[in-house]
């Protein structure tokens, strides 16, 4: 159809005509894309046939085409070609004709990028390497092409190689080349399509993407500011997508996930970013117990094949037996060491200090055993963890040493009488060759000190090349019944949320929200393993009288700054609740790597810097103009930003 002129009448007439069919099979002015390399797999659409890591015997005498880095190079006979999949030897012709050919290889630095085509063919017997997959080939270059030359690297390419972290954080994007590296961001790829595979295929949950720019939440860990254009109005960037998964809920969305990115303005630990990842669930009309089960479906879904295998259902604890045998939230069940209240072998002693700890309102004493502790635990060792009692906890402890003929080596074994020692080795199970650590006070202090301590020990034993986790093993469990509110730190009279404002009340405990608050257990649960706590959900308040009633009452927090949420929950919001799993923590024990950083491509330093790029940078005035905002320096902070614009301008001016 094509258009005419405009007709005397000014209308447009429309004309229909026939555009000829082409005949002619010349085509000499049009290109088809060549149909090679579209077929799936690894090298579908790649001007490579193969990986590295594939070619086996079932490949000799094809003629393949290889893309990679240059790892290593032997005696100008062999080259390694390396790319993510794993390992190749080129074997560099040896006769005149292609002397060209071996230049190019011998003058190439490593970890240059070459493309090479030849001909696959099986070692020389006697010349298989078993520790290599692809050992028992060799690939006879024909051509190679240099499609990259690398300038000297300020570390090798090599698992073997040690470097500092900071190095590697700078030079973030040849660490990545790492075997090591390559494996952890492939299976974190692998486990999250598993994870939407599983939410999505199988039990109808939605994918919803919520807002990173939103407002401040009152509690909680310290947000990131974003300035806006408004003079004095700020965005925060979220801790978690907590109050748009439970808007969903109210919109009737049923069943949500995201893997979100979350924001805390924190320092970084090992365990810890900045910026991390979660895996965000929720869900309309379920308990605690459904989900539970949807994790744990979840978990043995994406669990790789090459872990041992893990059991359903995960056991529950309690927060009371977690603080009351292990001392932590968050316990590690893999060895014992467990907590033991002695506090009755001292009730009726004459060793005053302890007996007056014993008969003080909320006083015990309690033990942990170390079993064969004086074979490994010096006296350094011993000292060591007095020193962290002291520094961290402010409280002193006593060991005692069992010796192997019998005889106790400790400040109070002279205080206590023989029927009392034997007492406190029946209630410890102790024997000779062990070691016992003793504290006393408050309940609560001597838990939280003595679950430190059994860790400690524990890594102590460790250090010495004792095995006393397998690090094979995982040992999931859910913690439950947690206290709904904490008395806060610096305000012991006050009270402040456990996990977060919005999570529902036991119903066991309600009648006890108005009077004694601090009684109140919540429905809240974490998941743990091995120690760490890698996921925690709750089952929410969905009534809107009850969370302001939380938050005015309870938590002296202003209300209107969650008008929005409470307006929702008085708009026929359903009965819901979630959980979210922390992907970065989760994945760093999968891998059993020791820091988080180790499974996120591009993480933050420990003071949550970029080394790389140098984020967070310096803005001019100029730029902070428009939102209104300006920087009052520290005078030594000032000097300090004044010497260091003039080195940058010198540096530009050279």
């Amino acid at each position: 159809m094509r258009f005419k002129k405009r007709g005397a009448s000014g209308k447009l007439c429309l004309r229909r005509t026939h555009i000829p069919m082409i005949r002619s099979t010349s085509w000499t002015s049009v290109q088809f894309r060549s149909t090679h390399g579209t077929n799936s797999g690894s090298s579908s659409f790649s001007i490579r046939s193969h990986t590295c890591g594939e070619l086996r015997s079932t490949h000799v005498g094809e003629v393949v085409t290889l893309c990679g880095w240059v790892q290593y190079q032997r005696h100008g006979m062999f080259v390694i070609l390396r790319d993510y999949s794993g390992l190749t030897q080129v074997l560099i012709p040896e006769d005149e004709s292609r002397i060209k050919l071996k230049k190019t290889f011998c003058e190439l630095p490593l970890e240059s990028v070459v493309k090479v085509k030849g001909k696959v063919k099986r070692r020389p017997a006697g010349q298989e390497n078993k520790e290599m997959p692809t050992g028992e080939i060799e690939v006879c270059a024909e051509t190679a092409e240099v499609l990259n030359k690398s300038k000297k690297l300020p570390f090798e390419i090599k698992d073997f190689t040690k470097k500092a972290e900071s190095l590697r954080m700078q030079y973030r994007y040849l660490d990545l080349r790492s075997s090591q590296m390559q494996y952890n961001l492939r299976l974190r790829s692998q486990i999250v399509m598993k994870i939407r595979e599983y939410l999505t295929n199988i039990h109808g949950f939605v994918d919803v993407e919520t807002p990173t720019l939103f407002k401040r939440t009152p509690g909680g860990a310290k947000e990131f500011l974003v300035p806006s254009r408004e003079p004095g109005r700020f965005y925060c960037l979220p801790q978690s997508p907590q109050q748009f998964k439970q808007l969903l809920m109210v919109a009737g969305i049923d069943r949500y996930f995201q893997v979100a990115r979350c924001y805390r303005d924190e320092g970084s630990k090992p365990d810890r970013q900045p910026e991390f990842t979660q895996v965000d669930i929720e869900m309309s009309f379920v308990n605690q117990a459904g989900i539970q089960a949807l994790i744990e479906g979840l978990i043995q879904h994406f669990w790789p094949n090459e872990l041992r295998s893990i059991s359903t259902p995960f056991p529950i604890m309690t927060y009371e037996e977690a603080m009351s045998v292990f001392g932590v939230d968050k316990p590690d069940v893999r060895f014992g060491m467990q907590l033991v209240n002695i506090s009755e072998v001292f009730s009726s002693i004459e060793v005053e200090f302890l007996r007056d700890i014993v008969h003080r309102p909320g006083g015990c004493v309690q033990a942990i055993r170390v079993p064969g502790g004086t074979r490994h635990l010096k006296n350094k060792d011993l000292e060591s963890l007095k020193h962290l009692a002291k520094i961290h906890f402010n409280q002193t402890v006593n060991v005692v040493v069992l010796k192997d003929d019998g005889t106790w080596r400790s400040s109070i074994a002279k205080l206590l009488p023989d029927s009392a020692k034997q007492h406190l080795l029946q209630l410890t199970a102790a024997k000779p060759g062990d070691v016992l650590i003793l504290a006393s006070g408050l309940l609560q202090d001597v838990r939280s000190l003595l679950g430190k301590l059994r860790l400690q020990c524990v890594q102590l034993l460790e250090d010495k090349g004792m095995i006393v986790r397998d690090p094979s093993d995982f040992h999931f469990l859910w913690v439950v019944d947690f206290p709904l509110f904490l008395p806060k730190k610096e305000y012991p009279a006050e009270l402040e949320s456990a996990h977060h404002p919005f999570t529902a009340a036991h119903p066991e405990d309600l009648p006890l929200l108005l009077k004694e608050p601090h009684k109140v257990r919540s429905q809240h649960f974490d998941l743990v393993v091995n120690g760490c706590e890698v996921g925690g959900g709750s089952i929410r308040i969905h009534d809107a009288s009850v969370q302001k009633f939380v938050l005015e009452k309870i938590l002296k927090e202003d209300s209107s700054l969650l008008s929005h949420l409470l307006e929702a929950l008085d708009s026929g919001a359903p009965p819901h609740g979630g959980i979210a799993l922390g992907l970065d923590r989760l994945l760093s024990i999968i891998v059993g790597a020791s820091s988080i950083r180790d499974v996120i491509a591009f993480p933050k330093s420990f003071r949550g810097h970029d080394l790389m790029s140098g984020a967070p940078d310096f803005i001019s005035e100029d730029e902070l103009r428009p939102y209104h905002v300006c920087v009052k320096w520290p005078v030594q902070e000032g000097k300090e930003k004044q010497e260091l614009d003039l080195t940058k301008n010198s540096a530009l001016d050279s």
